[in-house]
């Protein structure tokens, strides 16, 4: 087990979060705005350049409107 941001399972998850993020009809800047973060850190998340750890995703899936445990099991059935 690693705990690259390169594995199969941590894109899944990214994917799963960007998705959400459109669904939501949310720009990159918006969510970062409602994080009080730069557009930029989102663009790194996004870009697999930069690890999430459980409390930022828990604080983007809340920020996105989407429920974390459906995500969290989509990505562990594919584990």
């Amino acid at each position: 087990m690693t705990g690259s941001i390169h594995t199969e399972e941590y894109q899944d998850l990214i994917g799963l979060l960007i998705e959400a993020r459109i669904d939501a009809g949310l720009t990159q800047q918006e969510l970062a705005d409602s994080l009080g973060k730069p557009q930029s850190y989102i663009a790194k998340v996004e870009g697999c350049e930069r690890r999430l750890d459980i409390i930022e995703f828990l604080h983007i899936a809340k920020a996105i409107g989407a429920n974390p445990i459906p995500v969290i099991k989509e990505v562990s059935s594919r584990i």
